[in-house]
């Protein structure tokens, strides 16, 4: 089977920077307004082949912008519904629902009637923890197709406690009440923008750990090509390379999302929240709390969440 485009290997967790420098270019002149036919025209007039060496169609190019995968996303076996998997990703979760949703989008093999609609679980990506093992929850529908917030009994080789669920709306609704008290407080902003600074020189430096360690994968290389490293050698301190680089992006994408946050020129921060996108209150949320606990309900059926739900705030002003 071909590797995925824009990816290295079959499990999609190290991605070739020169392919996806060429989707995330597709993707803009797609936003552009240029037509799938015409975007695949220019992949192809540029030199640039799929992984057997085809050229670029408006098919192909189609087969790979319906692909969840490009953005770290798959599809629930159930409801067909969005749901992140804290993979490598060539573009945004946000951008590939833009696809998805985009005037005069050729038809894919999946009609929007074999599916749920997708739901935004913005709190995904990192911010909401189970408070029992401390794993990232993430999203998916109940077996009533209800949006809630879970922890998985396993992801990416490590196992959650699989025991926390939430409704999706009753969390999101509580963090979003609590992140406006504090966006209206005095200060707010100022005490934003520090905590924004520094979040973006954390980034810089994961940025340096990731461009060492994809170095010494480079330098590693050598020794084992010119026989003086086993293969057995090699391949473990390539996957403890592997799995440190992938933690250290998944620690990126997080911060990314508050760093890209639009303070500049916003008068009233809560009144901008009402009407922001999901991805921005994200990064507001991500700017404003280290991370939101959610544990067990007192019984089954509460929907009180004032008493499972602990929100960790960065700045004393927003404590």
């Amino acid at each position: 089977m071909p590797r995925l485009y824009g990816f290295d290997n079959q499990a999609l967790t190290r991605v070739r920077a020169e392919e996806q420098q060429v989707v995330r270019e597709a993707v803009g002149r797609l936003r552009a307004g240029q037509s799938q036919a015409a975007v695949a025209a220019w992949m192809t007039a540029e030199g640039h082949r799929g992984t057997m060496g085809g050229e670029w169609t408006s098919m192909t190019l189609g087969r790979l912008l319906d692909n969840p995968a490009i953005a770290g996303l798959d599809r629930d076996p159930v409801s067909g519904e969005l749901r992140e998997t804290g993979r490598e990703a060539l573009i945004t979760p946000e951008e590939f629902r833009w696809l998805q949703q985009r005037p005069g989008r050729p038809g894919s093999a999946r009609s929007a009637e074999d599916r749920e609609p997708d739901y935004d679980y913005w709190l995904s990506g990192g911010l909401a923890l189970c408070g029992n093992c401390g794993q990232q929850l993430t999203g998916g529908r109940t077996s009533a197709r209800t949006p809630s917030y879970r922890c998985p009994a396993t992801f990416e080789g490590r196992g959650g406690c699989g025991k926390i669920r939430i409704t999706a709306s009753l969390l999101e609704d509580h963090v979003a009440e609590h992140v406006l008290g504090e966006l209206m407080r005095p200060g707010a902003q100022a005490a934003l923008e520090q905590v924004q600074a520094a979040l973006a020189a954390e980034a810089e430096q994961v940025r340096e750990r990731i461009a060492d360690m994809e170095k010494s994968r480079t330098e590693l290389a050598e020794p084992y090509a010119a026989g003086q490293l086993s293969r057995s050698a090699y391949v473990a301190v390539d996957q403890q390379v592997t799995a440190s680089t992938k933690k250290e992006r998944a620690r990126l994408r997080f911060l990314e999302q508050a760093v890209n946050v639009p303070l500049g020129g916003v008068e009233d921060l809560a009144r901008w929240w009402e009407h922001a996108p999901s991805s921005s209150k994200r990064g507001l949320a991500v700017l404003l709390l280290k991370r939101v606990e959610v544990r067990s309900a007192r019984a089954r059926g509460v929907r009180d969440v004032d008493d499972r739900v602990t929100l960790t705030w960065h700045s004393p002003v927003a404590a």
